[in-house]
């Protein structure tokens, strides 16, 4: 791991610890929630691994939370501004995909997140990761392939899909790769 992915998993190891001593859980107990072994949350939440986006998503629905919301809350520091630089970007070490958290840390509902996930990537996402949210997805540029559920929608740029009810999702980026907008609401 370089020393940026370092950090990074570092301070989301830090978060899922303050997240799991908060609600007085043990390792076992955020294990059998997530369905993330003791082994692995430990590695974690020590910065000795970069996770993977459906590991992360499956500990967030362990607490209750979308993935958005447990890496803002690790990475964040709030305030009504958040210039370019200091938006926190993610890597998933399995996939290439890479997001950025475009919303400064505040009260509100809506939170913005920009994608790239590279040509031929594909992430999928349980229901549970939507459970708490509303959202949207704008195509920037490239090619998406998005399937919710039983049905595939095929995205080009400037398109604008909103979600329906959860459903387990697949987000797969065609050539040449995918950079879309998530727009979400927590409920």
């Amino acid at each position: 791991m370089d020393d940026i992915t370092n950090d990074i998993s570092l301070t989301i190891g830090r978060r899922i610890r303050t997240e799991r001593t908060m609600r007085d859980w043990s390792l076992a107990e955020l294990a059998e929630q997530s369905g993330v072994s003791k082994a692995m949350l430990s590695t974690m939440e020590r910065g000795m691994t970069s996770p993977t986006a459906a590991l992360l998503v499956r500990i967030a629905a362990a607490f209750g939370m979308t993935l958005s919301t447990l890496i803002a809350r690790a990475e964040l520091q709030g305030g009504g501004l958040l210039r370019a630089a200091g938006q926190p970007v993610w890597r998933d070490p399995d996939t290439g995909y890479v997001r950025r958290h475009l919303s400064p840390a505040c009260d509100m509902p809506l939170e913005l997140i920009k994608v790239h996930l590279p040509a031929g990537a594909k992430v999928s996402l349980p229901a549970a990761s939507y459970a708490f949210i509303k959202q949207q997805i704008w195509l920037i540029s490239g090619k998406l392939e998005f399937t919710e559920g039983d049905h595939v929608h095929r995205l080009e740029p400037g398109d604008c899909l909103a979600l329906g009810a959860p459903s387990d999702c697949t987000f797969h980026a065609l050539e040449p790769g995918a950079d879309y907008l998530v727009a979400l609401v927590r409920s």
